[in-house]
């Protein structure tokens, strides 16, 4: 008989033999910044999570530095919305500052710029909008844009998460034309028309006014298209490729392992995390250990690099077993 329990018989054990391993650089920890002073609100969807307003962040860089994590994601939360986002790319806009703060306190900190409209957009969609159709090559000009002043601003890597087609060649060349070609293009290649996200838009501050994102988000039932906006992404620019919504897509993330050789970013999204913090806050589950298991999963399925609003949390459990 093979007796597979010789290997499970104490921890030591279990250690040692372990296929898949957790470590603090996995994560990197998404953070939201809103114009304004002395801004530190709670996100009621959101347990543990906040708005910050730049004189308020010290105490937030400093948990990330000490954390060891890989670094942060910005997204920014402007004062003024218009039709044609002018907030995103405004060179003094919530987000540029925000970088440059960042940037002044800890140098070496890895900061991940969003490259989206919707944040920005009066209507809360992605892209421009003609009645209420959201144009695709009208938009391109525009990410390109944020993606060049984000960069100059100091951001480390540009991550667009619009899903417009083309975005990522269009974004390459402006980087490049502006002399930015060493900033690479963290992309948002299979972000699927989700659920999931409903706790980020109110973080963000991001809900469409009307209809929803299904038009240029992908839809939930595709993998095989899933694997074919990866590789355009590849072809177009991309120096790592990421899958969002993680949990329900591990599947995606498998095939995009077995696929393509490039870093491979999952997104452990608003409603992943609002659902076990919610199921924890009612004695339901054991959130470490749930944590702990859903991140493990997501790093078995080929994940290199996990974007989490658990990895300060994560951090610190992953120290307390060394």
């Amino acid at each position: 008989m093979r007796r597979f329990r010789r290997l499970r018989v104490n921890p030591a054990m279990r250690k040692m033999v372990r296929e898949t391993r957790l470590d603090k650089s996995d994560f990197i920890y998404p953070i939201f910044v809103a114009e304004g002073e002395n801004i530190k609100t709670p996100v009621p969807s959101m347990p543990g999570v906040y708005q910050y307003s730049i004189d308020r962040l010290d105490g937030i860089l400093s948990e990330i530095c000490d954390s060891k994590i890989s670094g942060l994601l910005i997204f920014g939360i402007p004062a003024h919305k218009d039709e044609c986002a002018t907030s995103a790319y405004d060179d003094n806009g919530i987000t540029q500052n925000a970088i440059r703060y960042i940037k002044s306190k800890y140098p070496e900190m890895l900061v991940i710029a969003d490259v989206c409209l919707c944040e920005y957009t009066s209507h809360g969609h992605c892209g421009m909008i003609c009645g209420e159709k959201i144009l695709n090559d009208e938009t391109l000009p525009l990410l390109a844009k944020m993606a060049v002043s984000l960069a100059k601003a100091g951001a480390d890597i540009i991550a667009p998460s619009d899903m417009m087609d083309g975005r990522v060649a269009a974004i390459r060349s402006a980087l490049d034309e502006n002399g930015l070609a060493d900033t690479p293009i963290m992309s948002y290649s299979a972000k699927f028309a989700s659920g999931y996200y409903s706790p980020f838009r109110d973080a963000a501050d991001s809900a469409p006014s009307f209809g929803d994102r299904k038009t240029y988000q992908m839809d939930c039932a595709n993998g095989r298209e899933a694997l074919r906006e990866i590789a355009d992404d590849i072809d177009e620019g991309a120096d790592m490729v990421m899958v969002k919504p993680a949990l329900a897509y591990l599947d995606i993330l498998r095939a995009a392992r077995d696929n393509f050789d490039l870093p491979l970013v999952a997104y452990n999204v608003s409603g992943e995390y609002s659902m076990v913090k919610a199921a924890a806050q009612n004695g339901w589950i054991d959130e470490k250990r749930i944590v702990m298991e859903n991140l493990i999963a997501v790093k078995r399925a080929g994940a290199d690099i996990i974007i989490t609003y658990h990895a300060l949390d994560a951090a610190k459990w992953l120290e307390e077993e060394q």
